[in-house]
This record gives structure tokens, sequence and C-alpha cells, in this order.
């Protein structure tokens, strides 16, 4: 029970159980956390509170496991709530499982100094004590499940600030990245997001010096998000109001746009909201954009170019991580050479593109389906803080060529249809050009997303990325039909690159 000390005092229940909260909001797999206090110090309202968050249940039954020393639920995170109070010996947690409980999941440890030594050193004690009309829980450990905790807590304070101290929390969705999201309600009061982006962790250099995400201009604080959105909102873009911010923690207090995505209920894409969201893209990109916005008074973004060092990084996660996964063997220097050859020549063609605010990841995880709005206030955006200025026609692939949803040639014919279509509406527009560059952004971009998922699998232990190569590689076919790639679509044909094949 070393480490730092986090102290709060609990002026009631309710306070003890929006403790438990936020350590539910915090708690990953492996994790154990002892419950430290006398009789009626408030331990099981504080497990029965962390169990229910969990299990987003607020009726959940939570017995007490002191006489069956140990229940355990299938909540987002497996939690297994232990009660040692009539444990004669350390050795008998063998018996109980207390190591296979966090293999699977996490532990709540109620009694804890009866298990000895035999808790993981990383554990977070959680000391609860009175203190005068309530209660006092001091919070101590050290490692990854206190830091988790103690920027838990964090946002905890960072929504009393903003009036919301007294919210309820529970998980919303996370991504590929250390994001999350959660939604926060209080009664009487329309729910909101609150979101967590710590700032970016800079991995080792790459190349000439500098960490992959410098290279591709990843975004590295909430900041770029911030001063995104803001942008968005003043053009008439439906993105989510900022309601509180704090950007040295990278915590954001935003609106709720729903839930509704672009899937029927038979979990196929509906082809009218994608030519919806296509003609936001046309009516965004016939506008100026600035390359520096403000996120608040004297704090600005810029936006960063999609130059060819970007395009190129990001095309060779499929030789860094695809072709050693589907050959068994890193891709050797005349694979890489040639790779490099072809995309260089591909790259120079879009010399005379149209270049301007490009979202990146504008796909239909990040934009939702109002029904209840009209025109283009139907689609909300979400996800905006990796925006670069680079090809109008990347976008417009990315949600043609969605690559979490199998969007078939036809739905992908139209969607692109409905973007020329509103181009050419809008004034004079190089459809040859789009054409191009579209078939060229989408072999990039379908590239890269073959490198992310098998790395998602293999550094990241995500595997259920990999389901998805099959739809990306059919994309990666379609990109490469167009006349202009045939060099890049040879290049790829000879490697076995789109090759239906596991290893």
């Amino acid at each position: 029970m070393a480490g730092t000390v986090l102290e709060r005092f609990l002026a009631d229940e309710a306070a003890t159980a929006r403790l438990g909260e936020d350590l539910a909001m915090a708690l990953r797999a492996g994790d154990a956390i002892a419950l430290n206090g006398d009789l009626g110090a408030g331990k099981s309202t504080l497990a029965r509170a962390l169990i229910r968050t969990l299990a987003d249940d607020t009726g959940l039954e939570v017995p007490s496991p002191t006489f069956t020393l140990v229940q355990s639920y299938e909540t987002r995170v497996p939690v297994h709530h232990f009660d040692l109070y009539r444990l004669s010996s350390p050795d008998e947690l063998d018996e109980l499982g207390l190591d296979d409980a966090l293999s699977q999941g996490a532990a709540l440890v109620e009694w804890p100094e009866r298990a000895a030594d035999r808790l993981p050193a990383s554990a977070l004690w959680v000391d609860l004590a009175e203190h005068g009309e309530g209660r006092v829980a001091r919070l101590s450990g050290q490692g990854p499940v206190y830091e988790r905790v103690a920027r838990s807590l964090a946002m905890r304070d960072f929504l009393a600030s903003a009036g919301w101290g007294e919210a309820s929390r529970r998980h919303f969705v996370g991504d590929a990245s250390a994001r999350s999201y959660e939604i926060v309600s209080l009664p009487g009061k329309a729910p909101r997001v609150l979101m967590n982006s710590p700032r970016l962790v800079l991995g080792p250099p790459v190349r000439d010096g500098k960490p992959y995400a410098v290279i591709a201009h990843t975004a590295q604080s909430v900041t770029a998000f911030v001063a995104i959105d803001r942008a968005l909102l003043a053009a008439g873009v439906s993105v989510p109001a900022i309601h509180a911010q704090d950007l040295d923690q990278g915590f954001l207090l935003i609106e709720h746009l729903g839930s509704e995505g672009f899937l029927g209920r038979d979990g196929q894409p509906i082809a009218k909201r994608y030519e919806a969201a296509a003609e936001l893209l046309a009516m965004m990109h016939g506008k100026a954009w600035p390359t520096r916005m403000e996120a608040a008074p004297g704090v600005f973004h810029d936006v960063p170019p999609f130059d060819r060092e970007a395009m190129l990084i990001e095309a060779d996660l499929l030789v860094d991580w695809y072709v050693p996964w589907i050959t068994g063997d890193p891709a050797n220097d005349a694979l890489r050479a040639g790779y490099h050859q072809v995309w260089n020549a591909l790259l120079d063609r879009l010399a005379g593109s149209e270049y301007t605010l490009m979202l990146r990841d504008f796909h239909s995880p990040n934009i939702i389906w109002r029904a209840e709005r009209s025109g283009l206030d139907r689609l909300g955006i979400v996800d905006v803080q990796d925006a670069l200025i680079g090809p109008a026609a990347y976008d417009v692939a990315s949600l043609a060529m969605d690559a979490r949803v199998t969007v078939s040639p036809e739905i992908e014919r139209r969607t692109v249809a409905a973007y020329v279509a509103a181009r050419h509406a809008a004034g004079a527009f190089d459809e040859a050009g789009f054409a191009e560059a579209y078939a060229i952004m989408a072999a990039q971009r379908n590239s890269k997303i073959l490198g992310i998922f098998v790395r998602l699998e293999k550094r990241d232990g995500k595997p259920y990325y990999l389901k998805h190569l099959p739809r990306i590689r059919d994309y990666l076919r379609r990109a490469l039909a167009h006349p202009a790639l045939a060099g890049l679509k040879d290049f790829y044909m000879a490697h076995g690159l789109l090759e239906e094949r596991v290893p």
C-alpha cells in the first residue's frame, strides 16, 4: 500500500456512490481495488455503486458476498467482488480464484488485509473512515490503475466546475486512440458527453528523427478538436456545442448529438444517408477555410497540410504491418523501394487537385443521423480533431468506402454521384480531376487501413479489427480499377497484396 495518496470528503451516501461511479469509469481488466474500513464505513455502498455503473443498471441486485466470499458479475469489465472477512488463511485465495478473476476482469476486495501479500502490488487501496458528519476516502497506490483513477477524479472535479458535479457517469464509447467518451446525466437536463482526451504520447522516432504522429500530423492535444469544432460550427456544420473545456487536462463537456447511425435495422447501410453526407461534404468544400483556428482567446491551432510525407508514412503502414502479417516475413528493402517508387509517381498526379479542409475520418461511426432535423442539419459530425488541409476527394472516399460498413458498389456510386451533382450545382467543377484524385486517395486510405487494423491486433491486442480486412481489400480493388492507378495495381498484384488469404 505504497505510492501517492488522494483524499476525498464524502458528505453522504450519494457522494460515496458517486465515488463508486468514478472508480468504475477508470476500471480495466486486471485491476484490483482493495476496499478497507471498519463495519459501516461505506465499503458496500461504494462497491454496489461501482458494479451497477459497470452494468449500467441502477437497480441491479448486488448482495454482500460475506457468506459466498466471492460474487461475480458479467459487466462491461467483468468484476469479481470478494469479501475476505471469513477467510482463515491467505492461501484460501487460490480456491476462491483471485488470480483467475484478475486474468479475466477486475477484483473488488473487502477486508483486504486478510489477503496478506497476495494482492497485486499495483492494487489501488481505498481506505474509508468516518469524518465529521460524513466520511473520508483515501486512495493510494502506484501504476496505471492509480493514474487512471486519479484522472477519473479530476474529471469529476471538472464536471463540478461546470455545474455538473452530481451528474451520473456512464461509459459511452472509446475508439482506437486513447480518447474516451461518457454520457453524463442530471435530472431535468438533456444528457451531455464528457470527452476525455489526454495529450498524445509520442512514440519513438521512425523517420528523420521524428515520431510517426508528428509526420502524419496527428492531433496532439484537445486544442485541435476545440478549434476545428468551433470553425465548423461557425460555418453551419452541425458539430457538438462545447459547454465547458479544460485544454490543459484534455476535458470537454459537449453537446450529445444523438446515437442513430447510418445502418438500418437489418445492419445494412442506408443509401440516402450516405448521399446526404456527401452533399454536406460538397457544401463544406465550397467554402474557404482558414489554416489558423482559435480554440480560446489567444490559443490557436494551425491546421497541418496533408503533405507527401504524411501520405507516405500512412501508406507505409501496409508494408510495416500488413505485409509481415500475410507473408510471415518483414518487407524487404526491394519491396519497400518499389512501393515508394509507385506511390511517389502517383502522388505527383495530385499536384493540380482541389485542396480544402479534410476531416480525415469522415465515415459512419463519426456521423450521427438526426431524423427530426431537416436539410444538412440532419447530420451531426464528431471526431474532427485530426483535420488537415488536403485533397477534397479524400473525405468522399472515406465516406463512400466506409471502413467498418460494407458499402456496395451501387451505394458507393450513388454517394459519389450525390457529391458530384452538388458540386456541379454550386458552380464550376473538374469532375475528371476529382475522379482521379478520388481513386488515389481511396487507394492511399485503404492501404493505410490494412496496416492499421493488423497493428491494432498485433500491437494493441484488439483482434476484432481483423474481420474488416476482406472489405478493405475489396475497396482497394475498386480504387485500383482507375486507369491512373495501373502501375500501383500491377505492383500490388505482383506481390500478392490483394489476395484473399489468411497467414
